[in-house]
């Protein structure tokens, strides 16, 4: 399990505490953090998505037993969050929704593409890939709708779902996914360079980010509601994985999907978490330092739970 840890896990790690570090020295400003961050998020990433999924092979790499774990699970611990939130910690309905939100958006490109990498090997993320490629969706779907039913109560169903699809279609990631998905069932093929243009950009994504990543989380301490962002994080890292173990292991998953999926299942909020808060200034404390608090508890929760896959 130590060879686990030392080889898959920190290497990853590593790369978000230098980050830290550097932000946290001076020599790495808050300016430069949120432009790499902006490069990441707003460029690499989405030519990330839309190559793998330009050239996933679609019938084998959607199955329908993996994406009914995931996402049966995500959107349990969805609710539990929001009830959890509302009936354990006396939180307002939209702050709940919030915090619902943190429990349901795992950090599946930061932290899940480049630990399953590791653990299994590139060839072994055809199913991260199906469940990224409705990740954003998904998750940005039902929380923004189940946000804006409570903050637009008597409004029409026009402007609710005018609300959701700006909110949604805003999204680089859910741009990149969307023009990858055209790509691949339409046969074109890329021209050589454009496709040389995108393993460079491609390569710089996930190291890029995870240095990104370690800058933002200087901004957040966890401070005060110090139960709420436990709760949040035994959801994140404890229970959604065990849904999807529990779910897949039923669906009889083949190896490979069932890795990917609790692996992903595993991680801890994505930094989504915080700007769905943002978005809504709501439970934004909560969300940050369960974002920060998280990260640094996943280093021991995805050892468990890679020692537990084998």
């Amino acid at each position: 399990m130590m060879q686990t840890l030392i080889e898959v896990i920190l290497p990853v790690f590593l790369v978000i505490g230098a980050g830290y570090a550097a932000t946290r020295a001076g020599y790495f400003a808050q300016t430069h953090v949120e432009g790499l961050m902006r490069f990441t998020q707003h460029f690499a990433i989405p030519c990330l998505l839309f190559n793998a999924i330009a050239k996933l092979d679609l019938s084998a790499s959607f199955d329908p037993r993996l994406l009914a774990s995931f996402y049966t699970g995500a959107a349990a611990c969805f609710l539990l969050g929001i009830m959890g939130a509302r009936v354990l910690f006396r939180r307002d309905w939209e702050d709940s929704i919030a915090i619902g939100f943190c429990c349901l958006f795992s950090n599946s490109v930061l932290l899940g593409l480049p630990i399953t990498e590791r653990a299994y090997g590139a060839d072994a993320l055809t199913g991260n890939y199906a469940i990224i490629a409705l990740h954003s969706p998904f998750c940005y779907g039902l929380g923004i709708t189940v946000m804006e039913i409570v903050r637009n109560r008597g409004k029409s169903g026009l402007a609710l779902v005018r609300s959701v699809g700006t909110a949604m279609f805003s999204n680089a990631l859910i741009l990149g996914i969307v023009l990858g998905f055209a790509v691949n069932l339409s046969g074109f093929t890329l021209p050589q360079a454009v496709d040389d243009a995108l393993a460079l950009l491609i390569r710089a994504a996930l190291p890029a980010a995870l240095f990104a990543l370690g800058g933002v989380l200087v901004q957040y301490r966890p401070e005060g509601d110090l139960k709420t962002i436990f709760f949040v994080c035994a959801i994140a890292l404890l229970v959604h994985p065990a849904f999807v173990w529990a779910l897949g292991g039923y669906l009889a998953l083949p190896q490979d999907l069932f890795r990917s999926g609790v692996l992903t299942a595993a991680m801890a909020p994505g930094f989504n978490a915080y700007i769905f808060a943002n978005l809504y200034g709501r439970a934004k404390r909560v969300a940050a330092s369960s974002v920060l608090l998280a990260t640094g508890l996943s280093v021991f929760t995805v050892w468990l739970w890679l020692s537990v896959l084998g």
